[in-house]
C-alpha cells in the first residue's frame, strides 16, 4: 500500500506532538485520553517483526507493540515512547530523535530502515561466499555517510592455509590503509574474539554480511546467553519461534549492543549524494575535481589523475573501478528523476 503524503502542516503538527510526547514520557501522568493505555514511558525496539514491534522497558521486559502510522518505518535501535494497553500489548506513540540510521532501498526504491542509532558496523566476510569488494565498498559508502565507524572481519580464517590467507590478506589490502581495520576471527578455533569484544565495548553496532559467513556462530560466541534471549523474544512476538529473517538487537556482557541481520546478497545503496559517494573512497579525494578536464570520467582521458595515482601505486585499480561504477549507477539513477 503507498504511504499517505502528508502537508508541511500536517507534518508539523505530527512533530510537535512527537516532541510533547518525548518530553512527558516516563513522567507518572495518566494517559488524558482515556482509551485504555498506560502511561507514556520510553523504550528500545529490540526487534521487528513485520507490523509487530518488540519494545524493551526500563525494567528490561519485552514488550510486543504496535506503532502509530503517522511514525513512518521504524528499526532495530530506535529508542521510542510507548503505553501499555489493558490487553497486555502496547502502542508506540513517537520515536525519540536519532543520531544514526542505516537503511537500504525496499523492493520500490523507497529507503526502508536497516537498523537505528549505531556508533559502529562490522563487515563480516569468509572465504566462502566468495567475499565481493564491490559489496564491501556499498557498505563502506553507506558507513561513511552516516558517520560511523567501520570494520572488516575475516571470519573462518581457521579453514585457510597459510597462502590462501596471505593471498586474501593482499585483495583487502586496500581497506586498512584507507581506515578500515581487518580483523582476522574464527568462532571455531576462538581466533580474534577478544579483539572483537574491544572493538564492540560500549558501541551499538550492527554486524553485516553475506549468507554463509558464519554471523551466527559469531554472535553465539560473543552472547553465552544468545538462545535465552531469543526464547524471551520468541516469546514476546507470540509466535513460538525465533523468526531469522528479522533483525534482532542483543545486550553484550561487556557493555554495549550488537545488532544482528539476516544474511544478504546484496546491498544496495539508496539516494545518496555524489560528495557522499566520495567520502566513501577517501584515498580518492586529493585528486578529485583536478583532472585536466571537468567531466573527466577517469576513463582514458589525457591528464586524469585519478588514472595517474594508480599507475603510481596510491589507489587500487579496483576500488577505482568500483568507484566509475557507483557513480555511474547514482548518475543514472538521478537523470531517471529517482
Amino acid at each position: 500500500m503507498a504511504s499517505r503524503r502528508l502537508t508541511q502542516r500536517q507534518r508539523q503538527r505530527i512533530g510537535r506532538l512527537q516532541e510533547r510526547r518525548r518530553d512527558l514520557a516516563d513522567q507518572p501522568v495518566a494517559n488524558p485520553a482515556g482509551v485504555g493505555l498506560g502511561p507514556e514511558q520510553t523504550g528500545l525496539i529490540i526487534a521487528h517483526y513485520g507490523q509487530a514491534l518488540i519494545v524493551e522497558d526500563g525494567a528490561a521486559q519485552l514488550n510486543r507493540c504496535a506503532a502509530r502510522q503517522n511514525l513512518g518505518r521504524l528499526a532495530c535501535g530506535d529508542q521510542v515512547v510507548w503505553q501499555a494497553s489493558n490487553a497486555g500489548d502496547g502502542v508506540v506513540v513517537a520515536v525519540q530523535e536519532r543520531r544514526s540510521l542505516l537503511t537500504r532501498p525496499d523492493y520500490n526504491g523507497q529507503p526502508r530502515p536497516v537498523a537505528a542509532n549505531l556508533d559502529a558496523v562490522a563487515v563480516v566476510l569468509a572465504p566462502t561466499p566468495e567475499p565481493s569488494e564491490y559489496l564491501i565498498d556499498r557498505y563502506l559508502v553507506a558507513i561513511t555517510a552516516i558517520g560511523v565507524r567501520g570494520l572488516l572481519v575475516l571470519n573462518k580464517v581457521d579453514l585457510l592455509d597459510g597462502a590462501a590467507l596471505a593471498a586474501l590478506n593482499e585483495r583487502l589490502a586496500a581497506y586498512p590503509g584507507i581506515g578500515y581495520p581487518l580483523l582476522h576471527a574464527s568462532s571455531h578455533a576462538g581466533r580474534g574474539l577478544d579483539q572483537l569484544r574491544v572493538w564492540l565495548r560500549g558501541r551499538t553496532s550492527l554486524l553485516v554480511g553475506q549468507s554463509g559467513v558464519g554471523k551466527s556462530s559469531l554472535i553465539q560466541a560473543l552472547l553465552p546467553d544468545q538462545q535465552i534471549r531469543i526464547q524471551a523474544v520468541s516469546a514476546a512476538t507470540g509466535h513460538g519461534t525465533h523468526t531469522t529473517s528479522a533483525s534482532t538487537l542483543y545486550h553484550l556482557p561487556d557493555g554495549g549492543d550488537l545488532i544482528d541481520t539476516p544474511g544478504v546478497r546484496s546491498f544496495e545503496l539508496g539516494e545518496i549524494s555524489l560528495t557522499h559517494l566520495e567520502r566513501g573512497f577517501p584515498e580518492l579525494a586529493p585528486h578529485l575535481g583536478r583532472c585536466r578536464f571537468s567531466d573527466c570520467q577517469h576513463e582514458t582521458e589525457p591528464g586524469c589523475l585519478l588514472q595517474q595515482a594508480v599507475t603510481r601505486g596510491e589507489i587500487a585499480p579496483r576500488r577505482l573501478d568500483s568507484y566509475r561504477q557507483l557513480r555511474a549507477t547514482l548518475l543514472a539513477a538521478s537523470k531517471l528523476g529517482r
